[in-house]
Parts: C-alpha cells; sequence; structure tokens
C-alpha cells in the first residue's frame, strides 16, 4: 500500500500534482499499479498524514513500510499487498438492526425463545426474514441465500430453510406471540408517546390459492370471503390501531370465523396490557347486543356503528326526536340523541351528498320497477288476447267439422 503521485500541466504552463492511494498486484509475473482511492491535489491536503495512514494500513497487514520516493514512483512496497475478497452491503440492515433493537423486537423474541433448546439463535433468523422482506422480499430458501450471500446480518453469518420456519413457529405460540406484540407496541408509544384512548378494530380476510381446506382445527377453512372468493380457503386477521393509525395488535382466526364471535377474545388479549380507559371503536358488524354489553365490563366504553334497520326497538324513538344538526363537515352532520332511561347515547349522522345519491338510486330502481310492472301487464294482455282467439278458433272449427259430418251421413228416418 503506498501513495501514488501523478501531474497534470495546465494550458498556462503550471504543474498540479495528484496523489492516490494504491497497491501493486502480480499479473501474469509482473507487477502493476492498482489505484485503489484518488485523494485530489497535492496542495491540498495532508500528505504526512496520508503517509501515516498508509503505513498503518500496512502494518495491520504486516506489509513492509517503504513509503519513500521509490513507492511515490510506483515501486513495490510490500510482498503481500491489500486485496479484496468478499464485498456485500450492509447499510439497510444495520439500519433495520437499530430500528429492531430500539423497538425491543430482539429482546422480547429472544425471552419468548429463552425456554427453548435452539443450537441456532432465533431471534437472528427472525430479524433476517424480516429484513429481507423489507429490503429484498424473497422465499425462504432465497432469503437463505441472501443471507449468506448478499448481505450482512449482524450476529447471523449463514442461515438456512429449516432455520427460517422452525423460527416461524415460534411465532406460532399465542404466549410469544402476545408478548412480543406487547413489548413492541408499548416500545413504540415510549417513542412516539402514543396515548391510546381511542382503539379502533375491524377484521379483513386473505384467501389461499388451493383446492381444499385444511381441515377442522386448521387456520385455513371456507368462510364468508371479503374478496369475493367463497371457492377458496381463507383465513381472518384483525387489527387493532390507535387513532393516529399505529397497530397496537393483530390477531389471525381461522376462515370461517364470524366477526361477532372474535370481539370478545380481542377485549380479553388487551385487557392484561394496562392501557387503561380505552374506548374501542367497531363498525356495524361487531355491534350485536352481546358484544356491545361485553366492551361495557369492568367499566369499558364503545363507539358502535348501527343499522337504522337493523331491528334495534331504540331507532324509532331516536329518529323521532327532534333537535338541531350539528355541521361537522361540508358532507357530514351530526344530532346527539338520548332516551330517557337509556344510558346510550345515540349520534345520528345524516351526509347530504350520500342521501342525494340514495335518493337517484331509489328513483331509478322505482322507474325500472314501474317499467317492469308495465311490460308485465301488457304481455299479460296479449297472452288473454291470444287465449281468447284460440278458443274460438277451436269452437269454430268444432262446429265445422260437424257440419260437414251430418252432410256426408244424413240421420236415418223411419216409415210407419
Amino acid at each position: 500500500m503506498y501513495l501514488r503521485f501523478s501531474s497534470r500541466t495546465n494550458t498556462d504552463g503550471g504543474v498540479v500534482r495528484y496523489v492516490a492511494l494504491a497497491h501493486n498486484r502480480r499479473v501474469d509475473g509482473k507487477i502493476k499499479p492498482d489505484v485503489l482511492m484518488n485523494l485530489g491535489r497535492v496542495d491540498r491536503l495532508d500528505i504526512d498524514g496520508l503517509r501515516r495512514l498508509a503505513a498503518s494500513i500496512n502494518k495491520h497487514f504486516g506489509e513492509v513500510d517503504l513509503l519513500g520516493d521509490g513507492a511515490e514512483a510506483g515501486l513495490s512496497v510490500g510482498a503481500a499487498p491489500l486485496e479484496v475478497v468478499d464485498a456485500r452491503p450492509i447499510g439497510s440492515t444495520w439500519l433495520l438492526d437499530g430500528l429492531w433493537r430500539q423497538l425491543e423486537v430482539g429482546a422480547a423474541v429472544r425471552a419468548a425463545a429463552d425456554a427453548r433448546k435452539f443450537t441456532t439463535n432465533m431471534e437472528r433468523v427472525l430479524f433476517a426474514l424480516v429484513a429481507n422482506r423489507a429490503v429484498q422480499p424473497l422465499s425462504k430458501l432465497s432469503a437463505a441465500e441472501w443471507v449468506g450471500e448478499d448481505t450482512i446480518i449482524p450476529g447471523l453469518s449463514m442461515m438456512d430453510e429449516d432455520h427460517a420456519y422452525r423460527a416461524m413457529d415460534l411465532l406460532i405460540d399465542a404466549d410469544t406471540q402476545g408478548a412480543v406484540q406487547e413489548a413492541v407496541f408499548f416500545a413504540v408509544a415510549n417513542l412516539l408517546n402514543l396515548e391510546v384512548d381511542l382503539l379502533f378494530f375491524d377484521t379483513t380476510s386473505t384467501y389461499f390459492e388451493r383446492d381444499s381446506e385444511d381441515g377442522e382445527a386448521a387456520l385455513r377453512r371456507y368462510g364468508h370471503s371479503k374478496d369475493h372468493r367463497a371457492d377458496l380457503p381463507q383465513i381472518v386477521i384483525g387489527l387493532a390501531v390507535t387513532k393516529e393509525g399505529i397497530p397496537v395488535r393483530c390477531w389471525c382466526w381461522p376462515g370461517n370465523s364470524n366477526d361477532q364471535a372474535v370481539l370478545a377474545q380481542v377485549r380479553d388479549d388487551l385487557r392484561g396490557w394496562r392501557l387503561g380507559r380505552v374506548i374501542t371503536v367497531v363498525d356495524r358488524g361487531f355491534s350485536c347486543a352481546e358484544n356491545l354489553a361485553y366492551l361495557r365490563r369492568a367499566g369499558g366504553h364503545y363507539i358502535a356503528g348501527m343499522r337504522m334497520r337493523d331491528g334495534n326497538p331504540l331507532v324509532e324513538q331516536v329518529l323521532a326526536r327532534q333537535g338541531r344538526y350539528q355541521q361537522v363537515r361540508d358532507n357530514l352532520r351530526v344530532k346527539e340523541v338520548t332516551i330517557d332511561g337509556h344510558d346510550i347515547r345515540f349520534v345520528i349522522c345524516h351526509n347530504p351528498d350520500q342521501a342525494q345519491r340514495d335518493k337517484t338510486g331509489r328513483d331509478e330502481a322505482i322507474a325500472r320497477i314501474e317499467a317492469e310492472l308495465v311490460r308485465i301487464s301488457e304481455q299479460r294482455a296479449r297472452d288473454t288476447a291470444r287465449h281468447t282467439g284460440d278458443k274460438t278458433r277451436i269452437k269454430n272449427e268444432a262446429a265445422h267439422v260437424r257440419a260437414e259430418c251430418a252432410l256426408r251421413d244424413p240421420p236415418l228416418s223411419g216409415g210407419g
């Protein structure tokens, strides 16, 4: 390793010298100088400091320190020059690893894995899978190759496909899932100063391209598909988020699970998180009487959507109450109503734009129905006329046949 100098003559006759960090390597028995880095103009650099840097590099790799004039000319300065044998990017995985640690994901996973006898660091394997999904999404097998050949994962030199599946099996356990998600949420809440006063919850479904479901006790089951693919097995996914949209916890249920049946589990799972006074917000798919009563246990509160035509006996009383609407937005106005003897507050929401669209849709539906009724009436009239004409024609033909028979075979008359 040495400093290599070069010069360039300007148009005005001045000479400018440049310096580069170089080393010599042998090619076909000959010494060939190889520039590693151009450092810039000599008059703008600390040459003595650069000489010390090159000497330090040589000393570290056991090379002879011969940084003299011969080195400047490009002669060999060591018996074993520095050689690059491998290079991988590390920036993205290094950044993700720092975020992983700050969110305490690693600590939570290690705490869950300590009770099991793993020969491989499952926390590092799980981080590698997450990093791969964020940087370059691949299959499990390709992710294992990515870790060993294409990137640097701090604390993990290699992994295989079996390691990936064993690490994922670790997260199947419900207690492990809850512990990891709780640790991550509170770390995020501390970093972002979150307040969980409103908790929004909803579910969705995702299907699998396969011919059959897994069985009674499995997750992949046939059910009501929100993707309109009832012919494929699916799972139901639930997610609770804060009012800012920060995830709190997620759940997975069998594909035949009903929305009305999962809310109690969500409430029970979050009760141990010590979130304080939380108002749970759900849509009308979860607003059956049993769910709402369960949400109010132990002083809980809720905001639930409700259909005006869902059969609730209080709806007519609520809609009959007089009162002024308050304009919230251009397309939304609300009115709060309370019923005597009930501690539930109702908020009637009215969207003028949606009301006009609904009216237009009703008018078009009525016009289509009236047109269809007219068509049916006209068709029935034509069918009746055709039927009456057929009866007359048949009667006339029968009379004609009888007349012809009488002419051919006159009645016999007897004489006395």
